[in-house]
């Protein structure tokens, strides 16, 4: 053989070898991009009925560093939830529609109690209000009472809040997956639905 010959057929092999390496590469990247999209269409597909005005956020987005207290005034982070599906929302004594749909929020807690979802009903409420605040909630078992007084939260979600009430939804990696502004039956079947799919 030709050393020519045989080194002519070293760099075709190697181009080709380049090549599949090159396109695994392509592949492995094209699929890690497809998932986040089916990810997202997935929650989409669910925003009916009650999850009518579900928005699906673009782009990676976790929990805000700001820290709330809890009903004993320690302080508490979202991030410490991590490992659950996180409904937060952001309510307040004064707000109307916050107060109505509080009974739903309160039983999609109790229907997936000790099936990692948490509801954090967290009040904007003034220090003055926090004992109207606290009684409110303990109205409505088994949420647990949190209060933002310095709107600490609200200031650092993304997207920005836009009014109360809205509520962010959180995966169990703490990736915001969906934002509903506005107040809807959290314990309906649609509700359920999308809660169920954050939970996965």
């Amino acid at each position: 053989m030709k050393p020519r010959a045989a080194a002519g057929r070293g760099v075709s092999a190697a181009i080709v070898g380049c090549l599949g390496v090159g396109a695994a590469a392509a592949l492995y990247v094209m699929g890690l991009a497809a998932c986040k999209p089916q990810e997202q269409a997935g929650l989409a597909a669910l925003a009916h009925g009650p999850m009518a005005k579900l928005q699906v956020p673009q782009g990676a987005s976790s929990y805000p560093d700001a820290s709330f207290v809890d009903g004993d005034g320690k302080p508490v982070q979202l991030s410490d939830f991590r490992g659950q599906a996180v409904v937060l929302n952001l309510w307040a004594t004064w707000c109307a529609p916050c107060v109505k749909e509080m009974p739903t929020l309160a039983a999609l807690q109790k229907t997936y109690a000790g099936r990692g979802v948490k509801v954090i009903a967290l009040s904007a409420d003034s220090p003055t209000a926090t004992d109207k605040a606290k009684a409110f909630i303990a109205q409505h078992p088994p949420l647990d009472f949190y209060q933002d007084k310095s709107m600490a939260v609200p200031s650092a979600l993304t997207p920005p809040i836009q009014g109360f009430p809205t509520t962010y939804l959180y995966d169990r990696l703490g990736r915001l997956r969906g934002v509903y502004q506005g107040d809807t039956d959290w314990s309906s079947p649609e509700a359920k639905a999308v809660v169920a799919k954050l939970a996965e």
